[in-house]
């Protein structure tokens, strides 16, 4: 599909998490502390609840809904492991975040 806007990158702060939409889609930005802003899908592995209403400390994030827990500086599942969130390829070009959308 190729890269598509979500947001301005001056939103963007370490230690948070900017839900963002694009073509239909939910999505987050995470910016883990010390670490780099990292685009991922907003549905949560588990039963598609929103993670972009779940709980981000700078390092992990909590679901609101059965309280599984994600590495905000790859996705991974920390709680339980096995499970991933789904990640999509970001850049910023000209003060735009965009993220690589699938067809």
């Amino acid at each position: 599909m190729g890269y598509t806007p979500v947001c301005k990158q001056k939103i963007l702060y370490e230690g948070e998490l900017v839900p963002c939409r694009a073509d239909g889609r939910e999505l987050l930005i995470m910016w883990p502390d010390g670490g780099q802003p990292r685009a991922f899908d907003a549905a949560c592995p588990h039963e598609d609840v929103s993670l972009a209403r779940g709980v981000f400390n700078g390092r992990t994030l909590i679901c609101i809904a059965h309280g599984w827990v994600f590495d905000g500086r790859n996705g991974a599942g920390l709680s339980p492991t096995g499970c991933e969130m789904t990640e999509y390829p970001m850049r910023v070009v000209d003060g735009m975040v965009e993220v690589d959308l699938p067809d």
